[in-house]
């Protein structure tokens, strides 16, 4: 019962963001108010903010998947694998499938939600905060709460970061992802392989 009550909430959740994001993306995030969202979705504002603390949770929502993704992968990982070898190979993986999460992705709707998201102050801030609450699970997978752990956790989801935000910019700037992909994962190489000199975890 309970495992149903869950995915009930989910998709609760899930079309509270959709309507969020579809007036976001018609309007723009600072011009669609609080109870025009609940409004759309017909919820009553307490009622959404039971599910999404704060408005910028509402547009980020698709994010809370991938919050814990490094640290899963490398939990997950296979025998034998060190976790640099495990994320570079998930990361490959989401760039041969385009995940908009690697930012090689020039689907219309995505290209739409990341002009949203990074042109929107907010929610590049709150953006960061998901970032920071990756690299304490990433930091727990590696070893715990140790500082060597967290400074390696820091370093690794600012180049997982740093390689989609580029992405993104050449994209929105023109090139397809086709066309980027070669290079991409050219990128992917080189990164890694500076963590693995940077990094006891080679």
């Amino acid at each position: 019962m309970s495992g149903l009550r869950e995915r009930k909430k989910e998709r609760t959740r899930q079309a509270l963001s959709d309507a969020a994001v579809a007036l976001f993306l018609a309007r723009g995030f600072d011009a669609v108010s609080v109870a025009e969202i609940a409004e759309a979705a017909d919820v009553s504002k307490p009622t959404l903010f039971r599910y999404f603390p704060a408005k910028e949770d509402l547009a980020l929502h698709r994010f809370a998947d991938h919050e814990d993704e490094a640290a899963r992968v490398v939990a997950g990982r296979p025998a034998g694998d060190s976790p640099l070898d495990a994320l570079r190979a998930h990361v490959l993986d989401g760039l041969a499938r385009r995940d908009p999460v690697t930012g090689l992705c020039d689907h219309p709707a995505v290209l739409a939600y990341q002009r949203l998201l990074y042109g929107t102050p907010a929610l590049v801030a709150r953006m960061y905060a998901y970032q920071g609450r990756s690299e304490a699970a990433l930091a727990k997978a590696l070893g715990g709460d140790a500082v060597d752990a967290r400074v390696a956790a820091g370093q690794i989801v600012a180049v997982l970061r740093i390689l989609a935000e580029e992405n993104v910019r050449r994209i929105g700037a023109g090139e397809s992802a086709d066309g980027l992909y070669e290079e991409a994962v050219a990128a992917v190489e080189r990164a890694f392989a500076g963590l693995r000199r940077g990094l006891p975890y080679a």
